[in-house]
């Protein structure tokens, strides 16, 4: 057999399921494909990082700095309305006319594994995703993001081979979305399981993706760490430092997991039912109804700063930012505007994903953490055990990623975490059964059951020649 008959055969080692994953591990074509999602990773996670600047310089510009170019002394009442109109205009005009409607619709919850975005895509994911989270709209960057990643990555792969196996493709698309979202969730490996537990991988195939992922991941949170050293933009987590020590969980702590597992159910099933309900006709009338929208989160933004007298911001955007000083500051908060601001914040939050760019993640985080901090305030519930307990099954609820909400709700509080952990299990686990038992069976009538159109993607011309 000749030299030129062999490597081919080589090229198609990772096309082929293998009978031994062991061996294609320890095969050379796995050892290069770990250097290119290497490689893969400081390009995508340099981008990432960049795009994650630029959102959080603009987001300062428009509700601090410009306010005071005009002459006011602070952010007006009203000036939530103008960027939040804006927002619904350009994300709108984005999903109707440029490819790829503006990526996927967060209502349905945080999913991988689906693909990378063909590169004709990514203008839209990134113009949408952009326009969403600078102009104040509740969600958060991590779809875009993985999406962003993914679509870099495959799209390097290309460049590189035009004729490489699709399976190298996935796996290196894969890598490019674990090296996009290394660090903003608190640690490299919160974004590998968010990312394993979403796409559902498992056997054969988890074992091929998971080590060039979190190699990319890793050279990923060494990129972001490097350039916050060489730019002083910041790292863009979610870790929360400087939290109380807390002590052993006890039996009165174990009843309220059950308790905020329960009360976390009817909180998220109601947000995700609203952003359901609404998409459809989002989808018919894209952009009135995204602008009207736009204008709605204003309202609720503006309705919590003028009875609360707190700033607006906090019903606005992902809450990714706001979360650290929303615990740090716990004592300026009475309960009453806590409960508002969870009641705000939710509905914001649920008409965001029926038309908006985003990512699901950070605002369940936000609300979460809100509602335990309100029942801390009763007895027998730590402020730190009702964060953790808060944050973890509300983002079960919206996620319906169990792992994932463990690891996100005792990484993001540091040593803290490790102590509530098992009762932060707990909570999690009841959410999780009962938001499923909760759910509508396969088949039944949905929240978009009454829309007006059924629920279908918009038909593009055809852009492939």
């Amino acid at each position: 057999m000749s030299h030129r008959a062999v490597r081919p055969r080589a090229r198609r080692a990772l096309v082929t399921a293998p009978s031994d994953p062991l061996a294609l591990l320890r095969s050379k074509s796995y050892m290069v494909l770990l250097v290119l999602a290497a490689i893969i990773g400081v390009p995508v996670s340099a981008a990432a990082y960049f795009f994650l600047a630029l959102v959080s310089e603009l987001q300062g510009w428009v509700f601090t700095s410009l306010p005071k170019a005009l002459g006011f002394d602070s952010e007006p009442l009203w000036w939530p309305i103008p960027p939040l109109l804006l927002a619904g205009v350009l994300v709108a005009l984005t999903i109707r006319y440029l490819p790829g409607t503006g990526g996927r619709s967060p209502a349905d919850g945080f999913k991988a594994g689906e693909g990378p975005p063909p590169g004709i895509d990514l203008p839209g994911i990134v113009l949408a995703a952009f326009t969403t989270l600078s102009l104040g709209v509740v969600l958060g960057p991590e779809g875009p993001l993985v999406a962003l990643g993914a679509g870099l990555g495959a799209l390097a792969v290309r460049l590189v081979k035009r004729d490489a196996p699709p399976r190298v493709q996935s796996v290196l698309a894969a890598a490019g979305s674990f090296a996009a979202i290394s660090t903003l969730l608190g640690s490299p490996l919160t974004g590998a399981f968010l990312l394993m537990e979403a796409s559902g991988l498992g056997g054969a195939m988890m074992q091929l993706v998971l080590v060039p992922g979190l190699l990319a991941a890793g050279v990923g949170s060494l990129m972001f760490v490097g350039l916050d050293a060489w730019t002083g933009l910041g790292t863009f987590s979610l870790a929360i430092p400087g939290l109380p020590h807390v002590g052993a969980p006890t039996g009165a702590e174990f009843l309220w997991a059950v308790a905020i597992g329960i009360m976390a159910v009817p909180v998220g099933s109601g947000i995700r039912w609203l952003a359901l309900f609404l998409r459809p006709y989002s989808e018919r009338w894209i952009v009135p109804v995204t602008a009207a929208v736009g204008l709605a989160i204003a309202g609720l933004a503006i309705a919590f700063a003028a009875a609360t007298g707190k700033s607006s911001s906090e019903v606005l955007f992902s809450g990714q930012s706001a979360l650290g000083p929303l615990i740090a500051n716990s004592a300026d908060y009475t309960v009453g505007a806590l409960l508002l601001l969870i009641v705000c914040k939710g509905l914001a939050y649920g008409i965001s994903l029926s038309c908006f760019r985003g990512g699901p993640t950070f605002p369940a985080l936000f609300i979460g953490a809100a509602g335990g901090m309100a029942l801390s305030h009763l007895p027998g519930l730590p402020l730190v055990d009702g964060v953790a307990l808060g944050i973890g099954a509300m983002s079960v609820v919206m996620l319906r990623l169990p792992l994932t909400s463990v690891l996100l709700a005792t990484l993001l509080l540091a040593s803290d975490g490790l102590m509530v952990m098992p009762l932060v299990i707990v909570a999690v686990v009841v959410s999780y059964v009962a938001s499923a038992r909760l759910a509508p069976p396969p088949g039944a009538p949905s929240a978009t059951a009454a829309s007006p159109e059924p629920h279908e993607p918009r038909p593009r011309p055809d852009r492939t020649a």
